[in-house]
């Protein structure tokens, strides 16, 4: 009988141990997230799973399950790179995540004139691809599709419906020191930081990590019960793919 007893509290104790490692590597390394909207296709499909790097920024009281008020700012700190994909805390509401592109950094002025981005002045280079098809998320419709070159080179695509959109013409926003502005790749289906009443400039404290690799990817096309579909719903091109 004493024995069983032993048994049960081995066991409890390797279930504690076990959840305690994975907390800690949730916090402090790496946290899957996935993808409920299209604002960031094509870059980001709805149905994309991947992990967040939390070492990358520093860390926050974000950083930990539930944000707990432990204390304010970060800890070895240091600033996204213009152009990275990064999950951050909404600033009205820090119960629910976000993902979009850091395209300003703490003193940048940004705006945008007939779909194209301007940063400091100068106009963002817009290259055109050719049609992109949207599906998944909403109708299927064909939009435009640009690769955007960033001060520096950094690249990636970027997809326009239309350049005369609610969001193509904006004032010009200045990034206030602490803070980065975040807009979406899916240019004209975007709550970004264009929206200053919705989501505004992202607060350096808010930000959780930088989006790194997709590890898996399911088009929505199975239901739950039809195990034989599947193989046929993932999307397995995308699997272990980079987020650029």
């Amino acid at each position: 009988m004493a024995k069983k007893k032993s048994g049960w509290g081995e066991s409890i104790r390797t279930i504690l141990y076990a959840a305690l490692i994975a907390i800690g590597i949730r916090t402090v390394a790496f946290e899957p997230f996935n993808i409920p909207s299209g604002s960031m296709i094509p870059t980001l499909l709805v149905g994309d799973y991947l992990f967040v790097s939390k070492y990358s920024y520093g860390y926050s009281r974000h950083s930990l399950p539930f944000s707990p008020n432990l204390f304010r700012g970060r800890i070895w700190g240091a600033l996204p790179a213009r152009g990275d994909v990064a999950v951050f805390k909404l600033p009205r509401d820090p119960r629910q995540d976000y993902i979009k592109r850091i395209i300003g950094l703490p003193g940048d002025r940004i705006q945008v004139i007939r779909g194209v981005l301007h940063i400091n002045g100068e106009a963002v280079r817009r290259d055109p691809l050719g049609p992109y098809v949207v599906e998944g998320d909403g109708p299927r419709i064909t939009v435009r599709l640009f690769r955007e070159v960033l001060p520096g080179g950094r690249s990636y695509r970027i997809i326009e419906q239309t350049d005369e959109g609610p969001l193509d013409d904006t004032p010009e926003f200045v990034v206030p020191p602490g803070h980065v502005f975040a807009m979406g790749d899916n240019r004209d289906n975007s709550l970004d930081s264009r929206v200053a009443s919705a989501v505004g400039p992202i607060p350096l404290e808010n930000l959780v990590g930088r989006a790194e690799f997709i590890f898996f990817s399911i088009d929505g096309s199975a239901a739950l019960w039809e195990v034989w579909n599947w193989p046929f719903a993932i999307r397995w091109s995308r699997l272990l793919t980079a987020v650029r």
